[in-house]
């Protein structure tokens, strides 16, 4: 832009026009400009540069509408296909698995599910681990998958309870229980080609059953055998003890001082002490338990 002088002069007058003494000159010149260009330059390589990995990332992460690779958010939730690598905690409300498709957590050390309530502290936690599951709550219960979502197995602070029809013990060794077990049947095996035998034993204690109204032990196809290294107490408060069988054989009862009998045959009859034990003496017309009961002595 250059400053100019000017003077009006009228028409027929010849006036000399002054020369111009001071030149503005207005712009970017030089090496400004040209580092202007480069800075414009490079903006528009860093531009390019990117557009170019932003479009690469979306291609790479497959970023869609609905999602991004295999995580896709739904109205209803999120949905995640394959598997994937978790490094940090994740708090979700239900986590459900394809319907044709189980659902696998693993871990290089162990997986921990915590539950929390709404001043964020636990309530509940499930640690599984390489050797061993521990669960921390006041009542663990594993349910039925029916409509009545009836309790199998339920744990609390006082009482662990089975609420399944039967209760299957499959182990060599049986059932170790270090006190009482309250229960309406007790009943062995059947296998597909023969029963197996059911013990009770107490190896170094004693092994008592109590029953409000009776106590049933019954063996159809086999034999019911008990031993003891002491005693043997069969007690009724205000009932009878009654053993329905066709044969009962005392074959070790003691047998009394030997007396004389009418008959050639020699018959015994069972006689019982005060005590309530069980000797034997020889069959007459008339009993000799009272005149052989040396041995309640």
């Amino acid at each position: 832009m250059v400053r100019e002088q000017y003077t009006t002069t009228t028409q027929g007058t010849n006036v000399q026009r002054p020369e111009t003494k001071y030149l503005f000159n207005v712009g970017i010149y030089g090496w400004r400009k040209r580092c202007l260009y480069l800075f414009v330059l490079l903006l528009i390589i860093l531009l390019v540069v990117n557009l170019a990995l932003t479009i690469w990332i979306l291609k790479v992460m497959w970023f869609s509408a609905n999602g991004m690779g295999y995580l896709q958010v739904h109205s209803e939730g999120v949905r995640l296909e394959g598997e994937s690598e978790f490094l940090c905690p994740l708090y979700v409300k239900e986590v459900h698995s394809r319907k044709d498709e189980s659902l696998h957590l693993h871990s290089e050390h162990n997986v921990t599910l915590n539950a929390r309530n709404a001043d964020g502290n636990v309530t509940g936690r499930l640690n599984v681990g390489p050797n061993l599951v521990e669960f921390d709550g006041q009542h663990f219960q594993i349910s039925s998958m029916n409509l009545d979502r009836k309790p199998l197995f339920t744990v609390n602070n006082t009482e662990a309870a089975v609420g399944t029809d039967r209760l299957r013990i499959t182990g060599k060794e049986g059932a170790l229980c270090e006190h009482s077990v309250e229960t309406p049947l007790i009943e062995g095996f059947k296998g597909l080609n023969k029963a197996k035998e059911l013990k009770l034993e107490s190896p170094t204690r004693a092994l008592r059953m109590n029953a409000p109204r009776g106590i049933q032990i019954k063996a159809q196809p086999g034999t019911i055998e008990g031993s003891s290294h002491l005693d043997i107490k069969l007690h009724s408060s205000e009932g009878t003890l009654m053993f329905d069988t066709e044969t009962l054989r005392l074959p070790k009862l003691p047998q009394g001082t030997s007396g004389e009998s009418d008959t050639d045959e020699e018959l015994y009859e069972v006689c019982v002490c005060l005590d309530g034990r069980l000797y034997l003496a020889l069959a007459d017309e008339v009993s000799n338990c009272l005149a052989f009961s040396q041995v309640c002595q």
